[in-house]
């Protein structure tokens, strides 16, 4: 596992790998490209393979490591979510490519692609709307609701299940203001939700300053929270946030799958900051060593205005 910070923990600010396709600069995790949601942040999943040396260069530091990775088949890739909202709810599908190849992520046509509401017994089939994506058309998310995803292409099968929980409140969102030196003044959202007693819950946050997403997410469980009222700062590596500005913030309350794969993310790609390096995968809750996810989201959304 390559994941310690190089060089007194400083951020990673230019990122070369020297491999044997002409030196080309790319990101070490995430060539995936952002596939739109509704709601749901859009992750980098398709984890790259990569042969050659890592050049590393934070400030005026520098480290090389050495990584001997072979190439790989390819992986198939879900991304897909059911919400407490009206659908359509989308399934993206898509292949890994080795780390030598281009940023081109090919899409899954023609799979057989069926979603099944596991409590009420109705059975949607998929239609693909553009390359490698399927919409709904019969489903509805229903807190308490189990749902399984049932994918085949090709000679191969995958499957997963998953349960639509029920919304936690979501109160409001305020603000935290830190003073830096030369009267600077550093904005962050708070979010103010009451945990419910007795379950375990998990959550993801998402964040959008002036309509545009911020590319960090925020994945909580209530192990140390368990009933208590919660006011958590969405901290960033960066200020996003200035006085005027109007923020969105979204709550997806989902299982423990949602918060593993989420968690297990971060630790990949350092929240998108490229402060962790690691070779390895997020957990997914799809089977056949497939990549990806399947959720159901009780979401909700809160807004304000920084002042």
């Amino acid at each position: 596992m390559l994941n310690k910070r190089p060089c007194l923990n400083g951020f990673l600010q230019l990122l070369t790998i020297l491999n044997f396709k002409g030196m080309k600069q790319k990101k070490v995790i995430g060539k995936r490209k952002a596939a739109p949601s509704n709601i749901q942040p859009s992750f980098n999943l398709a984890i790259s393979l990569l042969i050659g040396t890592f050049f590393i260069v934070v400030g005026g530091c520098k480290k090389v490591i050495d990584v001997n990775l072979n190439d790989a088949s390819p992986q198939i890739v879900v991304e897909g979510n059911i919400y407490n909202t009206p659908g359509p709810y989308s399934i993206r599908i898509s292949k890994t490519v080795n780390y030598s190849a281009d940023n081109q992520f090919p899409a899954v046509t023609g799979a057989s692609v069926l979603v099944k509401d596991i409590t009420d017994g109705t059975l949607d089939t998929l239609k693909e709307s553009t390359p490698g994506l399927y919409l709904t058309k019969k489903i509805k998310g229903v807190s308490g609701h189990e749902y399984q995803l049932l994918l085949t292409t090709g000679a191969q099968t995958y499957t997963a299940n998953t349960t639509l929980p029920q919304p936690v409140p979501f109160d409001s969102v305020s603000f935290e203001k830190l003073s830096r030196p030369g009267g600077k003044i550093d904005w962050y959202a708070v979010i103010n939700y009451q945990d419910p007693a007795g379950v375990a819950n998990y959550y993801q946050f998402s964040l959008l300053v002036n309509g545009r997403k911020i590319n960090n997410t925020f994945a909580y469980e209530d192990r140390l929270s368990d009933g208590k009222y919660v006011s958590r700062t969405l901290r960033t590596d960066s200020t996003y946030i200035s006085l005027g500005d109007s923020v969105t913030v979204i709550m997806n309350h989902m299982g423990k799958e949602g918060y593993q794969f989420y968690s297990t993310y971060f630790q990949v790609t350092g929240n998108g900051s490229l402060q962790s390096i690691s070779p390895a995968n997020p957990i997914s809750n799809i089977s056949n060593k497939a990549l990806g996810y399947f959720f159901a989201n009780a979401t909700q959304t809160r807004k304000a205005v920084a002042k």
